[in-house]
């Protein structure tokens, strides 16, 4: 007997993190992307025909870009092979270029090469990829959580379709944590069980990514004690401290959404910056979708701000599409800026107050016929002569004079004397008293 024999028992799964004993198995336990792997989709259609090209999956942690290379090679025929932008350099890839031709020129058989975190490959190992790409040595997957139109050279993007995954929602969430704990080869047979605000909170606070939400379902269920009839009981209180945050009462749909929501925005009204972060932090901590937030700071920079300061509704704006395009974490910083910014900028709602007030007018039915001589075509009168000249602003000093552009005197923008604003009616006054000298003078 050699004392030296390898008495290894096969590697148990039940060690392997629970995040990768759940990865699904096949195209239809693939929750959360059916935009993209929905019945009829093009890259459904193409990984159940085996007729898969050049792929590039991008999207935020945790979404699942890993998870369909793994069902893609467990549905195709052909051979398949993993490595990551981390881990792998020049030489490697090489020595999988060669696998590949070995395969088909013996086997027969085409390579899939799924590469993780493409993006930390820098130029010149991008480049490598292309000519093994180009002559169909290798069908490349490749998974980035950065766009790809920056981080991916555009030769190696223009011979790959991208597929952009969108954040796990709560409810798909929701939806593999239950499947995690009813599995055997998941949690199903340490007995566990979670209360429905347990699996939500840990579905709310992973912002999206399965992965770190499984993660804390398993530590929850293996430092749990047992309960009398064996069972390990997942409260919301455990759920916290397994995923190391607190729940903060804020039901997306109820009245924590728009209590939190409200006061955010009536702090930023009321020029209070402190208070206003506040609630965007405590908004952003239970995980509301920071696109909503900056839609309302839009909403806001109007309604609130308006002409007293124009440059706060370029301030929202711009965060908007920032926030959109950095995503959260680094979100928060970009929203706290505008949420700052706006908060300490002169208010003024006379543009709200102008709009609604002509709408008003409009829906009362006070509507006032075009004037002919604002019309497109000229008009003529009923009397056969024609009607007044329109007259252009800028032949005139100032580029203003007097003219009727509508049937009435009715003021609706008043521009209060705040900011912007101040200039704004000291500008207006000066064209009404020229129009009343003109008058006076008739």
């Amino acid at each position: 007997m050699d004392l030296f024999e390898d008495k290894a028992k096969a590697p148990d799964p039940t060690r392997e993190p629970l995040a990768s004993r759940m990865r699904p198995r096949t195209l239809d336990e693939v929750v959360g992307q059916d935009r993209i792997l929905g019945e009829g989709r093009l890259l459904r259609r193409a990984i159940e025909a085996d007729r898969l090209s050049s792929i590039i999956l991008y999207g935020p942690p945790g979404c699942g870009k890993t998870s369909i290379a793994e069902v893609i090679a467990r549905v195709t025929s052909r051979h398949f092979e993993r490595t990551s932008g981390v881990t792998a350099n020049v030489s490697v890839l090489r020595g999988l270029f060669e696998l590949a031709v070995h395969h088909r020129r013996h086997d027969g058989v085409e390579t899939i090469l799924f590469i993780d975190e493409i993006h930390r490959f820098n130029k010149s190992q991008q480049d490598v990829l292309l000519p093994h790409v180009e002559d169909g040595t290798i069908t490349l997957i490749g998974a980035t959580t950065h766009n790809p139109q920056f981080f991916i050279n555009s030769p190696l993007t223009s011979r790959s379709l991208i597929f952009e995954l969108d954040a796990l929602s709560v409810d798909a969430i929701v939806t593999l944590l239950r499947r995690a704990l009813a599995e055997e080869w998941g949690l199903g047979s340490a007995g566990a069980v979670a209360d429905d605000d347990a699996l939500t909170h840990l579905a709310e606070v992973c912002e999206g990514d399965a992965r770190r939400a499984l993660n804390a379902l398993e530590v929850a269920a293996l430092t749990t004690a047992a309960e009398e009839d064996g069972a390990t009981h997942i409260t919301r209180e455990v759920a916290e401290d397994s995923i190391q945050r607190k729940a903060v009462v804020y039901d997306r749909d109820e009245e924590g959404h728009y209590d939190t929501i409200s006061a955010f925005i009536k702090s930023v009204r009321g020029s209070d910056p402190d208070a206003a972060v506040y609630w965007l932090a405590k908004m952003l901590y239970a995980g509301e979708d920071p696109r909503f937030v900056a839609r309302r700071l839009v909403i806001l920079a109007s309604e609130d701000i308006g002409n007293a300061d124009p440059r706060g509704l370029n301030v929202a704006v711009s965060a908007m599409q920032a926030a959109d395009f950095v995503g959260m974490p680094e979100a928060r910083i970009i929203l706290s800026q505008a949420t700052t910014y706006l908060a300490t900028a002169p208010k003024s709602n006379a543009a709200y107050v102008a709009v609604d007030e002509a709408m008003k007018d409009v829906e009362e039915g006070r509507i006032q016929a075009v004037p002919l001589h604002l019309r497109n075509v000229k008009v003529e009168s009923t009397d056969g002569k024609e009607s007044g000249e329109y007259v252009y602003p800028h032949d005139f000093k100032g580029h203003h004079t007097d003219q009727q552009y509508m049937g009435s005197d009715r003021q609706y923008y008043r521009p209060s004397g705040e900011g912007y604003e101040a200039t704004i009616g000291k500008r207006m006054a000066h064209w009404a008293s020229l129009r009343e000298d003109k008058r006076e003078s008739a």
